[in-house]
């Protein structure tokens, strides 16, 4: 299989173009596709089908971890994402199985914390000498040797004058992480279209036209992400380790309690109720200061403000955090709805808007597979 780094994801043509790693393209349109999210505590499946430029929403499905295991689907040992390999692949197919899921064409989304990016600039050159430079310049930037990585790159901004530097993103991502998912793209008898970035699949599911400079904001259970996108690219990724598990955790230390009941607690109170608001605000302020720090960076390279803010991932709902947010960095913030392009039934309105934010990744990576 070869396998490409599209812009967002390995080494597909998307719109926009992110990195990805993917097949040669097929001749014809698929009709339908899987996009899938392993998560570190679910594991979610949209499948879409299409007709013309409508896509429809044909199935979904999610199974949390606690229903079958004690252990997260993903863990880190000695900086290296491992995946339960066994374990995602039989849940997998307990989720196609329960949803009559017959679609095979699938594009997984790796975790931006197995995914390394890096930005930097190349001076003025030809279209043929760039793929040697930023080769080069990939030496210096990722932190393990080229054999054990699959990476591709993008140029970010193009150049308007001839003597104008060259804006890169590059984007790699661990051979071990890339040979587990093509292993339980295997067992579970699918087509592996293609492995792309979460980040870009959020980018997809979000807008295909905003050309605004935004932060994306995608808060997991394990990690968050800061992700700065203007002109439909993704300029900036920064990931750290402050997430929806942390604040749960927190809640159970401050009230001496079980991890249940303060995920309980922090899902219907948020930082909206005064007994939780002093606990999570802390944390929550530490979120916002490295949102102002990306903003800022952005504006020192680029002269432009982050017009916008826009919460994704699980704990996107959580009570109270989007005028919070708001109110701390006088920006407007919204909640990415991935559905909004997307026909479905009118009788499951109310049940896809709480889940869209915790879909949007999902969402992103079947659209990809339709490409």
């Amino acid at each position: 299989m070869k396998i490409e780094l599209p812009f967002g994801s390995f080494n597909l043509p998307s719109l926009p173009k992110f990195p990805s790693f993917s097949l040669p393209p097929l001749r014809v349109l698929p009709n339908a596709a899987l996009g899938i999210d392993i998560g570190t505590s679910s594991l979610k499946v949209v499948e879409l089908s299409r007709w013309g430029e409508r896509r429809n929403l044909k199935n979904y499905g999610e199974l949390r971890i606690p229903t079958l295991y004690k252990k997260p689907f993903r863990t880190f040992e000695k900086s290296t994402l491992l995946l339960e390999t066994r374990d995602i692949a039989r849940a997998l197919k307990a989720i196609l199985q329960e949803a009559n899921i017959k679609s095979r064409r699938a594009v997984f989304s790796l975790p931006d914390f197995s995914s390394f990016f890096t930005n930097f600039q190349l001076p003025p050159m030809s279209k043929e000498e760039i793929p040697d430079a930023v080769t080069y310049e990939a030496r210096r930037h990722i932190p393990v040797p080229l054999s054990e990585v699959i990476f591709d790159w993008e140029i970010v901004d193009h150049a308007t004058q001839s003597k104008d530097p060259l804006d890169v993103l590059l984007v790699a991502v661990p051979n071990e992480v890339v040979n587990q998912y093509q292993e339980i793209a295997r067992m579970c008898e699918l087509d592996l279209v293609a492995l792309e970035a979460e980040v870009f699949g959020l980018i997809r599911s979000w807008s295909r036209d905003e050309r605004t400079p935004t932060i994306l904001l995608d808060i997991g259970a394990q990690s968050t992400t800061v992700n700065v996108v203007s002109e439909g690219m993704l300029r900036s990724s920064h990931s750290f380790d402050i997430a929806g598990n942390t604040l749960t955790e927190r809640l159970a230390k401050a009230f001496s309690t079980d991890y249940e009941t303060a995920e309980r607690e922090k899902a219907t109170k948020g930082i909206a109720a005064p007994e939780t608001i002093t606990v999570l605000s802390p944390l929550v302020d530490l979120i916002i200061k490295e949102i102002e720090a990306q903003a800022l960076a952005f504006k020192d390279s680029k002269g432009k403000d982050i017009q916008k803010i826009i919460l994704g991932g699980g704990a996107a709902l959580l009570p109270g955090l989007k005028d919070y947010v708001a109110k701390s960095t006088g920006k407007t913030v919204e909640i990415i709805n991935p559905f909004h392009t997307i026909f479905y039934s009118p009788v499951l309105e109310y049940t896809l808007q709480p889940l869209g934010p915790s879909y949007a990744v999902a969402v992103g990576m079947a659209l990809r597979a339709l490409e």
